[in-house]
């Protein structure tokens, strides 16, 4: 394994290579509010629960939300921060095979399925490496297998980091008024830009349109809110700027493929499982 910056001497993550055959396994708390950027020959699985993790690579920033899990394939340099040390990271690393599915060589955020979250709750009782011809070895491996099949919705839960100062400007405006509604042309008119200027500095820069980046970042803020469980969904919907639950819902739904009640009623099955 490689690593760039701090030294990763306390972590677990250098004992993932030393055995390049295994599947190598870890589950705990986090701990820590800081992993600095490293690299692994393995891919990793990454699934956690208990709170929002961000993982960032050399292009964007993931936001992994509980019962999602993200794919790092092999090589890529990433760090990870969790929002609180109560994370809990259940992580599977996989040595690259030859002439393996586009899946495994690509980053994404999936959904888990009830198939997924059963394997991964079984996954618990390991740590360390699984060897070669061990029946872990193949229940682990079986859970990369499925996974292209079963996930094919790759989640679009990445915000890009803008290299304009001026459009940094406009996404702190965003940060800080998420509970109201913001239109695209108050905005423009705002920061001295005509709509058409500014929705071209957004595609430029971010690769994505005013009315995408805020629809994430308003969905994004709602899952945190979610999963502090101190709201309810309608008001939760009203600190994201959603006078209309349906609506709030409806979006919720198209981002994450669940509706708000279903995400935290599978919380709480992972709470019973556990």
């Amino acid at each position: 394994m490689e690593h760039s910056g701090q030294k990763l001497d306390k972590y677990y993550i250098k004992k993932v290579d030393a055995d390049k055959k295994s599947i190598y396994c870890h589950h705990d708390l986090m701990g820590e509010l800081f992993i600095p950027p490293h690299r692994h020959q393995k891919a990793q699985l990454l699934y956690a629960e208990g709170d929002v993790v961000f993982v960032t690579t050399e292009t964007k920033t993931y936001f992994l939300p509980a019962r999602h899990f993200i794919w790092i394939p092999s090589g890529v340099e990433h760090s990870i921060e969790p929002k609180s040390e109560s994370v809990t990271m259940r992580n599977l690393y996989f040595p690259v095979e030859k002439e393996e599915d586009d899946f495994y060589k690509i980053e994404g955020i999936y959904p888990v399925n009830n198939l997924l979250l059963q394997m991964m709750l079984f996954t618990n009782r390991w740590n360390g490496d699984l060897k070669k011809g061990t029946p872990n070895f193949t229940i682990a491996k079986a859970i990369k297998a499925i996974l292209p099949q079963i996930c094919t919705n790759n989640l679009p839960l990445e915000l890009p980091q803008p290299k304009d100062k001026r459009l940094g400007k406009i996404l702190r405006h965003i940060e800080n008024n998420l509970g109201e509604t913001i239109l695209f042309a108050d905005v423009a008119h705002e920061f001295g830009f005509s709509e058409r200027s500014l929705y071209r500095l957004f595609q430029k820069d971010l690769k994505m349109s005013f009315i995408q980046y805020y629809t994430i970042r308003r969905i994004l803020k709602a899952i945190e809110l979610l999963l502090e469980r101190k709201l309810s969904v309608k008001e939760v919907a009203e600190e994201v700027g959603y006078n209309s639950v349906p609506t709030f819902s409806n979006t919720f739904f198209k981002i994450l493929g669940q509706r708000p009640s279903d995400y935290l009623n599978g919380e709480e099955i992972l709470e019973r499982g556990k």
